[in-house]
């Protein structure tokens, strides 16, 4: 039975808390200039529901522990009740979990609450959902086709694959439909056709071993020199009928690793070939990426020394995000990473891939909303080991971020959490989303005990973090498996499954790194459903926050100087004024004058933003003045139309160079 908060407060400190609370009063004695550079982080106290955290640029809004039947009170940390990832739909979230799903009403995003529990065994729930259709990976040997737990399953009602459920009745999920796999489902990617609205797909990557031909026909762990029907060096891609979705099937097994990245070289899989890098050796046509054991270092100078890291050898992807709106897909396969082609969701086809011998396996990918860069996760340690200890190294267990130049995968840097952990907490990198703040790149990120990281990756050669949440170690003496699965943000929160102790709800709070106006911005998109592996293009309507988050950018920048900045807040407070009391030619008029008078290139984005919102909706549209005609001092009062209700726009001052 999980703990209540109330009973949490009521308990004695542990003799680590007291500790802690020495380390505290000998910290407070320190000069300024030495705190300022202790991270809160740093030694805090453990347990499972009553550890100590703390933050910085985000707030814990909510914690839900675990429901009753969904963990063990004797192994807290039990793989068989993790909890994992989650997906979205209107108000509510489905929470994966190698035991089932948990789903959570997110009406009050400070107060979820526990709408139903499925049990449904068989790990490692990863989760998506698309309209009524709830998708669900199953990896494990003991799932069953119909989730009961007992008995044991057999070779007759294993199943290992993607289930399909009808979650119309939220109360009442329905399971409608089971694809069984070769090597079941450590996750999943749905991919949706812009030309094709009647069905959906579903890119399946196992990662387990392979069944017997016994249990399911047709299923191979055969050399790929010898047996062209192997389920090594491939994914499986399901099509789902939306208007039949219980006739979903495997129309496709797509040889991602082959030498042409797709299946057309399939039938010269006896061919061997010397590989153009010369570290690869003699490869089969079918077997063409990275190979399994330690990789040589770099040279001295190369950005990702010193490498020598072993590495997973590529048989399968571990995770594909896919975002069709650039008709690209982004394949974390285990000792590469992928670019890959989707216009045609069927066949799908790599177009790039990368080796980096920092790291030891290639986990998980997120495009940025451009669709230039792509920030793929390295594992280090299976996520159940401790890789965020003292001397572990930085590009190790880390992000390695990639801008994308003409389809090819350009290495730029690694972001890794920047505070160490203790050896009793699970810490690498693992799943996060975009935070839709207008005009950056940002990603809130998981990394299991080491908390969540929000970090900016605009300049992908320097990503810093700008907001932190972390608790101590679910125990002071032993690696007990725990921390954040997922930190995600969904339509102005980011949620977060932790492994041991149930689900979180954060909010982001302002900070010199990330302004009042930015969070705002970032919250004004909404979606009907989220996926983070099936990545929607975010678009930003014209509106205050965005502009003053392009103010703030701006200021943060250094380009503005104080009188132009006054201005700047006289000029959109006025707009906005006018606005609220149904001015809109005032309000325009304002807008438009304003983004005008800003001059250079360190006003661009704002400058669009002003012109974006004036233009937005509004009943009279002046021509927009082009630069090099726009008078150092025009007079508006030209402009305008007169209205006896409604406040000429007033001129602002000329800003500096």
């Amino acid at each position: 039975m999980s703990v209540s908060r109330a009973s949490r407060s009521r308990r004695r400190p542990s003799l680590l808390g007291v500790a802690l609370g020495v380390a505290l009063v000998l910290v407070a004695l320190l000069p300024a200039a030495a705190r300022a550079q202790v991270d809160p982080r740093l030694g805090l106290s453990a347990g499972w529901l009553d550890a100590g955290s703390a933050s910085s640029g985000m707030e814990l809004l909510a914690h839900n522990d675990k429901p009753s039947g969904f963990f063990n009170p004797a192994n807290v940390g039990s793989l068989s009740f993790a909890n994992s990832d989650i997906a979205f739909k209107g108000k509510y979230a489905f929470a994966g979990s190698f035991h089932g799903f948990n789903v959570y009403d997110l009406s009050d995003p400070a107060a979820p609450t526990l709408k139903t529990s499925v049990v449904c065994p068989g790990g490692q729930g990863d989760m998506s959902v698309w309209g009524d259709l709830l998708f669900m990976s199953v990896e494990e040997t003991r799932g069953k086709i119909d989730c009961t737990l007992t008995p044991a399953a057999t070779a007759l009602t294993r199943f290992r694959g993607v289930r399909i459920f009808d979650i119309s009745n939220i109360a009442n999920p329905v399971q409608i439909a089971t694809v069984q796999t070769c090597r079941g489902s450590h996750t999943h990617t749905l991919v949706t056709d812009p030309d094709d609205a009647a069905n959906i797909y579903v890119y399946v990557s196992g990662t387990a071993g392979i069944r017997s031909a016994a249990e399911m026909a047709g299923c191979s762990s055969g050399s790929s020199l010898t047996d062209p029907t192997t389920a090594n060096f491939r994914i499986d891609v399901i099509k789902v009928p939306l208007a039949a979705p219980q006739t979903a099937a495997i129309v496709s097994n797509p040889r991602l690793f082959s030498k042409c990245g797709s299946s057309a070289c399939e039938s010269q899989f006896a061919t061997q070939e010397q590989h153009p890098d010369p570290r690869y050796g003699v490869r089969g046509y079918l077997n063409w990426l990275n190979t399994s054991g330690t990789q040589p270092t770099y040279p001295a100078g190369d950005p990702r020394a010193p490498g020598g890291q072993s590495v997973s050898q590529s048989v399968v992807c571990h995770d594909i995000t896919a975002y069709p709106e650039i008709g690209l897909a982004a394949g974390a396969c285990q000792g590469d990473g992928i670019l890959i082609d989707i216009s045609d969701p069927v066949h799908p086809v790599r177009i790039d891939n990368v080796t980096d011998f920092n790291f030891a396996y290639w986990h998980s990918a997120t495009f940025n909303n451009d669709g230039t860069k792509v920030i793929f996760t390295d594992e280090w340690g299976g996520g159940t080991g401790a890789r965020c200890r003292v001397g572990d190294r930085m590009n190790w267990g880390a992000n390695a971020i990639f801008d994308i130049v003409d389809r090819k995968l350009v290495f730029r840097s690694y972001y890794k959490l920047p505070v160490t952990q203790t050896s009793q907490e699970n810490c690498v990198a693992h799943n996060g989303t975009l935070v839709p703040v207008p005009g950056r790149d940002v990603m809130s990120q998981a990394w299991y005990q080491g908390g969540i990281s929000v970090f900016d990756f605009t300049d992908s050669a320097n990503p810093k973090e700008l907001a932190f949440f972390d608790r101590g170690p679910v125990s002071a003496t032993a690696l007990v498996t725990g921390g954040m699965w997922s930190g995600y943000w969904y339509n102005g929160f980011v949620y977060g499954t932790e492994i041991a102790r149930g689900f979180d709800t954060l909010g982001l709070t302002p900070t010199d790194a990330l302004s009042e106006n930015e969070i705002a911005a970032a919250s004004e998109p909404q979606f009907a459903q989220f996926n983070a592996q099936l990545q929607p293009r975010i678009t930003w309507a014209p509106s205050y926050a965005v502009v003053r988050a392009f103010r703030d950018q701006a200021v943060r920048a250094g380009g503005v100087n104080a009188e132009t900045l006054a201005q700047i807040d006289r000029f959109v407070d006025r707009a906005e004024k006018y606005s609220e009391g149904h001015q809109t030619s005032a309000a325009q008029a304002q807008l438009h004058a304003l983004a005008n008078q800003l001059q250079g290139e360190q006003y661009a984005s704002l400058r669009s933003a002003l012109r974006a919102l004036s233009d937005a909706s509004a009943p009279w549209k002046p021509k927009h003045v082009p630069a090099k005609a726009t008078p150092a001092k025009p007079s508006f009062l030209g402009l305008l139309p007169q209205e006896q209700d409604e406040a000429p726009a007033e001129e602002p001052a000329a800003p500096a160079d």
